[in-house]
């Protein structure tokens, strides 16, 4: 495990290099001659020259390794230029030298600006040792008396991202019809930019992703959003009606169109005239009522059965699948027609995994929507969050999306017996992630927005798979190296050396 001290240059370190004796050696300096690491990383905001010449000298004052990030910045005090170059750094010392590094922050190099940037890192994101130095008194350990709490992680910090500028061209800055959406990340700032673009029109939509992604919450929004808001936004759950009331639920009925139809019953495409009806889980519905729906889109009418009189109708659809349609579609599972039908206005919601810098802001509100609902209750307590309970969910890759995350604050809350939710109350509240459910994403589909360290993916896959196949040959050697494809016992032997299982 490599001990990495990481720094800007600051001022007093170019006075060093330059001979002004008042500075001493320097912050950097002082710490490289007083202290051991495997690596220093200088970040640098300087000109090119000076850069040049300060990490010569330096490199004349210790024999420990020199790593330069160069940064390119409008000030030294713009804080979200300051995060972005130390996360960038950091990030390529883990990739190059793996997650488990000691990390050592240096703070007194640079403004005040660069020194909490530091702070927030090594308390939310990147744990790692802070240290300062000055001429009085040496290198020390610096000691912060407080959790700083996670709530910081400006990721998306203010960027100039045109195609969103021209996607919202007309369109008003407040848009309180979706404004029960919780968002900051880029990711989703676009699909709600197009969502908002497609509402005041009449065509169809089609909203794709995973369950808990907030699909139905979509729909909606774009109702609310539309000419039609004050008409019948009716949803259905397709895959929820049983296969021989299908028909008769979408569609009406006359009385005594079949054993059982005492009455005459409007179906739903007839009650949601004008308004809006929102297929959820379209995937789920028959091919044979497939058919009947693609009618129905076609020629904007529906028929009862018992009846031979054609309805005509004016509604809105917007349909809604956990799956990918045009994949269906392929499988022969889907109709063709009905899909490019449906699929005239497409949002594909991201999961909550790729959704960075949402899941702090989710926590709070659904914290905050867990002590509005329950101060009338029994032995209500105000509840907070600790800083490394919510570290905990950060990194949790939610294959049940934001529904999961709202569940699981809600199972924290209540078996909380403090005023403040713990890391331990999290980890009792979540689930275990099912091996077998999207698994291939987990590993496949990671986000590189903030880039990833496959070396340590590839750690992760290595060593699971030899566990498994020891525990599955009962340490036979030979087997274990015949059951995963390795030329030899001995080839598992250096593996199993490699990754410490032996």
């Amino acid at each position: 495990m490599k001990n990495i001290l990481t720094c800007w240059i600051g001022f007093k370190d170019l006075d060093a290099s330059n001979g002004k004796m008042d500075v001493g050696l320097g912050p950097i300096a002082r710490a490289v001659t007083s202290r051991k690491y495997d690596e220093v990383c200088l970040v640098s905001d300087l000109k090119p020259k000076e850069t040049k010449s300060y990490v010569g000298w330096i490199k004349g004052k210790t024999d420990i390794p020199i790593k330069v990030y160069p940064e390119i910045m409008s000030g030294p005090t713009v804080f979200s230029e300051i995060y972005q170059s130390a996360v960038r750094s950091v990030e390529d010392i883990l990739k190059r030298h793996g997650k488990d590094a000691n990390l050592t922050f240096h703070i007194s190099p640079g403004t005040s600006h660069m020194a909490a940037v530091w702070i927030i890192l090594s308390k939310t994101r990147f744990p790692a040792e802070i240290i300062q130095s000055s001429k009085e008194y040496g290198v020390q350990t610096t000691s912060i008396p407080f959790d700083i709490s996670a709530d910081f992680l400006p990721d998306l910090l203010q960027k100039s991202d045109r195609t969103l500028e021209k996607l919202a061209a007309g369109l008003p800055k407040e848009a309180p019809e979706f404004k029960d959406i919780i968002y900051r990340s880029e990711e989703m700032q676009h699909v709600v930019l197009k969502a908002r673009r497609i509402a005041p029109r009449s065509i169809p939509v089609l909203i794709e992703g995973e369950s808990g992604t907030g699909k139905e919450l979509f729909a909606h929004a774009i109702h609310d959003a539309s000419p039609r808001r004050e008409k019948s936004f009716i949803s259905i759950n397709c895959g929820a009606i049983p296969k021989e009331l299908v028909e008769s639920e979408l569609f009406g009925h006359e009385k005594g169109a079949f054993s059982g139809a005492v009455s005459k019953r409007i179906g739903h495409f007839e009650a949601a005239h004008l308004g809006t009806i929102f297929l959820d889980e379209i995937g789920e519905l028959p091919l044979e009522m497939q058919v009947k729906l693609l009618r129905t889109v076609q020629e904007g009418e529906v028929k009862r059965i018992g009846s031979t009189q054609a309805i005509k109708i004016d509604v809105r659809i917007i349909a809604a699948t956990n799956r990918k349609l045009i994949d269906e579609v392929a499988k022969g599972l889907f109709r063709e027609d009905l899909f490019y039908r449906l699929a005239v206005g497409v949002i594909n919601l991201p999961p909550l995994r790729e959704r960075s810098g949402d899941i702090s802001l989710l926590i709070d509100r659904f914290l905050e929507q867990i002590n509005s609902e329950s101060k009338n209750e029994p032995g209500y307590i105000h509840k907070k969050i600790s800083a490394s309970a919510k570290n905990l969910l950060l990194q949790h890759p939610w294959p049940g999306n934001v529904r999961e995350l709202q569940n699981t604050l809600v199972r924290a809350a209540v078996w909380s017996i403090d005023d403040k939710v713990s890391e331990k109350d999290i980890r009792e509240a979540l689930f275990p992630i099912p091996g077998n459910i999207k698994g291939n994403d987990m590993i496949l589909n990671q986000s590189l927005d903030n880039g990833i360290n496959l070396p340590e993916i590839l750690k992760k896959v290595t060593v699971h798979y030899l566990e498994r196949g020891l525990e599955k040959t009962h340490g036979n050697k030979k087997k274990t190296s015949e059951l995963l494809g390795l030329p030899s016992y001995q080839t598992l032997t250096n593996w199993l050396i490699k990754h410490g299982l032996k």
